[in-house]
């Protein structure tokens, strides 16, 4: 057993780091230089302090591990922190993710590098922190708390319309969480406690599960985000800088989705049940809908942020299908889509920072001088569109196989989704790597950097390797999952059989 509190260590590392950022104080070239370092440290060791919980992780045990308890507020609000095999996933995707983030920074960040690098590690505090939480007030702060650095990095650091970016990301979503903490509030008048673990295990009555279960709903969807709520992430994403978009893609949306397997499925499965059609309809519309929106785009970002819409569709409708194959490939979906559209967003900033612009009709040829990028910008688009043998193909076969059996209408519609996914996507890449090299901007472009093939090389790797061989990430969520569809299929099959005996 573990004696020292890891998960507390993996959690708060971070904030160490932004305090030795603060102390080493100067804007001289030298001081944004330190800074730079102190950050890209801090997150490799946190990094590799993270993976110390895989090695220890015992992936038969359904139940929360490495747990730490303390009280906090009152007698009844604890400093309550444990990871299951839903939670380690993201983890470990979060904490893998910001040394990537930190390096595609170090060029094209040149103003203000001390507050960046403290606002990124902040951001991976407060990231680690939601998944690790097990007492709902000390979730909600750092859930909520998520968004103040976010909100920093595109106001600040954004494009030319940051600060309209900025402000509609942070009252879109803090709108939806006002909801959520009143709903928290009713969750303790009912049970008299705040621990997620013994919620889990309490009858919610039926009356109050549909009203927490819309209030939870309203703040998980404007996450990841769902349809019709999604309209400030291309905005957040086309706005902010590279590394912002990369954790707002591969991280941030995916609070969403985790809240929907900790909260709103084993907390409220009767409510899930009745309004799992509602939860399809949504899916299935943004699957579709936003799949043609991206093919009318002219920004590269955004033609990427609304396939991430598409894609938080299948992680959706795989979720409320409740079945095993269903929520095993939203959460494989998940952590899929982390690794394919944070590269897909830092490939975005490879030619931005040579051309500074994100126009699509910008570029053309770029295969003729850019052969090494062309072949790693290949790799990320087919795992977008789900190209067997990439890990993007797993989590969507998964999840349309787990919806199939529940709602056949909704998979076949999303499906279609599959196939809108390649148009775009090969578009996109026919136009910007193929053609004739053309446009007099190009004549000097180069192809990857050292730095950039460091940062892009592992991604390439995980993305093939996930696609072959997907046992990692599914064992270690396998006993999590099945525990969350038997508890889930218990409850729903109880209330029908009262139905009946009525």
């Amino acid at each position: 057993m573990t004696t020292w509190p890891i998960l507390s260590v993996v959690t708060f590392l971070p904030v160490v780091g932004a305090v030795l950022i603060y102390l080493s104080r100067g804007d001289d070239e030298a001081a944004r230089g330190n800074a730079r370092w102190i950050a890209l440290w801090t997150t490799i060791i946190t990094f590799a302090v993270s993976l110390i919980l895989v090695m220890r992780f015992d992936a038969s045990n359904p139940g929360f591990q490495f747990v730490e308890k303390a009280p906090w507020l009152a007698n009844t609000i604890t400093y309550h922190m444990g990871v299951d095999g839903i939670s380690l996933p993201f983890v470990i995707l979060t904490t893998a993710l910001m040394p990537f983030c930190i390096l595609a920074s170090w060029k094209s960040v040149t103003v203000r590098v001390r507050e960046y690098m403290m606002a990124f590690l902040f951001l991976e505090t407060l990231m680690v922190g939601t998944f690790s939480a097990l007492d709902l007030v000390l979730f909600y702060l750092f859930f909520e708390g998520g968004l103040i650095p976010m909100f920093l990095i595109i106001g600040v650091w954004g494009g030319p319309r940051r600060v309209y970016a900025s402000f509609k990301f942070f009252l879109y979503t803090l709108l939806g969480s006002v909801l959520m903490l009143l709903a928290i509030m009713a969750l303790y008048l009912n049970a008299g406690t705040t621990d997620i673990p013994t919620l889990m295990n309490t009858a919610v009555p039926r009356s109050l599960q549909t009203w927490a279960w819309l209030a939870f709903f309203a703040s998980f969807a404007v996450k990841m985000p769902m349809w019709p709520v999604h309209t400030w992430l291309p905005d957040a994403h086309v706005e902010a800088p590279t590394a912002g978009s990369v954790v707002l893609a591969a991280i941030l949306l995916k609070m969403g989705g985790y809240g929907f397997l900790r909260f709103s499925l084993p907390m409220f499965p009767l409510a899930s049940y009745d309004f799992a059609p509602l939860v399809f309809s949504l899916s299935a519309i943004a699957i579709v809908y936003t799949s043609l929106v991206a093919l009318m785009q002219e920004d590269i970002k955004k033609l990427i942020a609304y396939s991430s819409v598409a894609h938080m569709g299948f992680v959706t409708m795989g979720i409320f299908a409740g079945t095993t194959q269903g929520i095993a490939g939203g959460v494989f979906q998940m952590i899929s889509h982390g690794i394919v559209s944070g590269a897909l967003f830092l490939c975005v900033g490879v030619v931005y920072d040579r051309l500074h612009t994100r126009e699509i009709a910008a570029y053309g040829g770029l295969v003729n001088r850019m052969p090494l990028y062309a072949l790693v910008f290949m790799v990320f688009t087919m795992a977008n569109v789900g190209l067997p043998g990439t890990s993007g193909f797993v989590g969507e076969f998964l999840t349309l196989i787990g919806t199939f059996k529940v709602s056949i209408p909704t998979a076949t519609v999303a499906t279609l989704g599959v196939i809108l996914s390649a148009a775009y996507a090969l578009w996109l890449y026919r136009k910007v790597v193929f053609g004739v090299m053309d446009k007099p901007a190009l004549a000097g472009i180069k192809d990857l950097t050292l730095r950039e093939g460091i940062i892009l090389a592992p991604l390439v790797f995980l993305t093939i390797l996930f696609g072959v061989y997907p046992q990692p990430v599914l064992n270690m969520s396998a006993a999590s999952v099945q525990q969350l569809v038997n508890n889930y299929n218990t409850a729903i099959t109880a209330v029908k059989a009262a139905a009946l005996v009525q």
